[in-house]
């Protein structure tokens, strides 16, 4: 494992992991210490656990630099030199085979860091496409997403992280090459994802700039079996919000995770799982959505769904459609309650006033108090409360126009 101390050098962040890698191998395979150093001389990485060391430093490290292999290195417009110590086993080891072996590990890992740079940038302009309904026919999007090694075939959600604060501060990096140190950053934000929920690997994740990563996470019950509670969350619900209940239980552990390893504010967007390849850009509509309202009216550090924004969904939310959704999901646990949407619509034609509102029903006081509690109860919205109140109103007239739209 390569151990690597503080870096002044000003080679890009691409070109340290290359180095990582190349140094990595090249000690596993020759049994030897390896060092890397900048054109300046300056270590930029080693198999040896110490700090920043000159050509000068190395030296005092061996008999003779120049008895050590030295092999350049080159990645794109940056250089550096490859130095190969003696073998840890006191074997020697012919250094015709040992250059060649290192050329042959500079070109198949440097090789590999563009086609896999290539690929990623491919993915992250597909999904881009897909969450902006840039592609309309559905089979071209399947066929094209199997040959960037995704399936979209499962029913997925779009989890939308916003980790800019992480990937665009300023934290005196010696790195002068900023946007690729923003790449780094926004990779071991999808690292610590893709370790997370144990994917394969990161093809369903996208970086949509500026610290935005998307996630198209598997939403069926079985992709989400961590997260299900003991009863059945998605209960008389239509697939729009099936499984959004365990869909924000394992945001909310990502959550977690990312604010452990990044020490700094994440805010998590989730939408909701509609059919289809073309459902991916609804779903991102309903993250982008949450994320932008909740980040403003609920604050950071939080993960936000359209369900508990309140009554903010309703002004913030502009699609028509969005809004019937969501006003008969938060209202769904009463869909077998006739008794109790009655006293609703009672309560709010008597400005929730208990006393008249009992009278118009012509029942106890305390079986309006009852009802009322079952309501809080069912839904987790209290009838008695001012924000809670406005957003129940607002369900039941979006209810009643959708009612009177159909008939």
């Amino acid at each position: 494992m390569i151990v690597h101390g503080t870096r002044v050098t000003s080679v890009s962040s691409r070109f340290i992991e290359i180095s990582h890698s190349i140094a990595d191998r090249i000690s596993n395979l020759l049994n030897a210490s390896v060092f890397i150093i900048d054109e300046k001389g300056i270590l930029i990485t080693s198999s040896e656990p110490f700090g920043v060391e000159t050509s000068s430093a190395l030296r005092g490290r061996a008999a003779s630099l120049e008895n050590l292999l030295r092999i350049p290195i080159h990645y794109k417009t940056e250089t550096g030199e490859i130095v190969v110590g003696p073998s840890l086993n006191q074997e020697p080891i012919p250094s015709k085979i040992a250059q060649a072996l290192v050329e042959l590990v500079i070109d198949q890992t440097t090789s590999n860091q563009e086609k896999n740079t290539d690929k990623s940038n491919l993915k992250n302009q597909f999904i881009n496409d897909l969450l902006h309904g840039c592609i309309a026919d559905e089979e071209v999007a399947l066929s094209n997403a199997r040959q960037l090694g995704m399936d979209l075939t499962p029913p997925r959600a779009v989890i939308l992280v916003d980790a800019s604060s992480y990937v665009l501060s300023s934290n005196d990096s010696p790195f002068q090459d900023l946007k690729a140190e923003q790449q780094r950053k926004t990779r071991d934000i999808i690292r610590i994802i893709v370790n997370f929920f144990h994917l394969p690997n990161d093809t369903i994740c996208a970086d949509l700039g500026q610290g935005e990563v998307c996630v198209l996470k598997a939403s069926d019950t079985k992709n989400l079996g961590l997260w299900a509670q003991c009863h059945n969350d998605s209960k008389g619900l239509s697939s729009s919000w099936a499984n959004l209940a365990a869909l924000k239980r394992a945001a909310d552990a990502l959550l977690i995770r990312l604010r452990d390893e990044t020490m700094t504010a994440i805010d998590i967007g989730i939408g909701r799982y509609h059919p289809g390849v073309a459902g991916l850009a609804r779903s991102y509509e309903d993250a982008r959505a949450a994320l932008s309202l909740g980040s403003r009216f609920q604050g950071h550090n939080q993960v936000h769904c359209l369900g508990e924004l309140g009554i903010a969904a309703f002004v913030g939310v502009a699609d028509e459609t969005t809004k019937v959704d969501l006003a008969k999901y938060l209202l769904s646990p009463l869909d077998h309650e006739s008794e109790l949407f009655t006293t609703l619509d009672a309560f709010f034609a008597e400005n929730c006033c208990p006393s008249s509102t009992a009278r118009r029903l012509s029942i106890h006081r305390n079986t309006l108090s009852y009802r009322l509690d079952k309501i809080f109860s069912l839904t987790g919205l209290e009838p008695r409360k001012f924000d809670d109140a406005v957003q129940m109103r607002l369900c039941l007239l979006l209810r009643s126009l959708q009612t009177t739209a159909e008939h």
